[in-house]
């Protein structure tokens, strides 16, 4: 193992070998590119195996994640290595940097096929399950591949007729800071310079939802973000956008609305009655999707146990 792979595999202040030493009861130890792993023949070889199954993205260089620790351990307790293999092969898209973008979970990884194959995705779960990204990165990628003719992202701006009232400028300069996430995506994939000249052409559109009422997206690959915060009429009326040779991605988290208390979330209700309806595929992300730090996964474990 060369330094940069032992680098990838222990992760950020040796975190990674700290987990795959509390899964197994193992005492694993880093020095230099030599990996040391101590305990029982059982503990051992559970080790092993874990570093094994993990060894096509650290073996690259690629940065582990704890996430990716969790799915390895994951796909060893339930059988799934084949199922495993395929999402450490599946390349989702390549950052400017070079950062190969892959799912890092199970679910992530049948969301991103819903992404591919379904003209309307519903995605829910907490912050950092990487909602918005991937529907981004899928989206740029189809775009670049030019299988779309428009990019188009939206949410919705539930404070820009009232608090940002006083703010300087016009609708579209008062709502950039709720459209911020979005762009931060596309300068993932896309060189800065370029994405206002796509933008001035109409390839790539970024908007609050209120610009969308009377439209009809054909052509495009549109992405609705914070969906938790439209209203039911809002989330009828972008529904019903939908064009030809288009694919529609709705993301959100039901568990943080910004609506008034006495209004009803319209992803929340969307998904109740559309649960049933031929060609909407819906995904749900967990707490064990969080891809951030990894703090960010036990803050939301601890909310969902306050909730409770």
């Amino acid at each position: 193992m060369s330094s940069e792979n032992a680098m990838a595999l222990a992760g950020p202040h040796e975190e990674n070998i700290k987990r795959i030493a509390q899964q197994t009861g193992a005492t694993v130890v880093l020095r230099g590119s030599e990996l040391s792993i101590a305990g029982t023949e059982s503990q051992v070889d559970r080790t092993r195996r874990i570093v094994q199954t993990l060894e096509p993205t650290w073996s690259q260089g690629q940065a582990i994640a704890i996430t990716d620790v969790m799915t390895a351990i994951q796909a060893l307790d339930t059988h799934r290595e084949d199922e495993l293999q395929a999402i450490q092969k599946d390349v989702v898209a390549r950052t400017r940097r070079g950062q190969v973008i892959r799912a890092k979970t199970f679910r992530q990884q049948q969301y991103v096929k819903a992404l591919r194959t379904s003209d309307l995705t519903f995605c829910t779960g907490p912050a950092g399950t990487g909602k918005t990204f991937l529907a981004a990165m899928v989206a740029v990628k189809a775009l670049m591949n030019e299988e779309y003719e428009r990019l188009i992202l939206t949410r919705p701006a539930v404070e820009a007729g009232e608090r940002l009232g006083f703010l300087p400028g016009d609708l579209q300069q008062k709502v950039n800071p709720y459209l911020r996430p979005l762009y931060d995506a596309l300068h993932e994939l896309l060189d800065p310079e370029r994405i206002p000249h796509l933008m001035e052409r109409g390839v790539i559109e970024v908007a609050p939802l209120a610009y969308m009422r009377g439209r009809t997206l054909s052509n495009a690959f549109v992405i609705l973000d914070e969906a938790q915060n439209t209203t039911p009429a809002q989330m009828k009326m972008m529904l019903t956008r939908l064009g030809f040779n288009s694919r529609m991605v709705v993301t959100g988290d039901v568990t943080q609305t910004d609506l008034p208390r006495y209004q009803e979330s319209g992803l929340a209700i969307a998904t109740k009655i559309l649960a049933k309806v031929e060609g909407i595929t819906f995904c749900e992300l967990t707490k064990a999707d969080v891809v951030r730090h990894a703090l960010v996964q036990r803050i939301v474990a601890a909310y969902e146990q306050f909730e409770a």
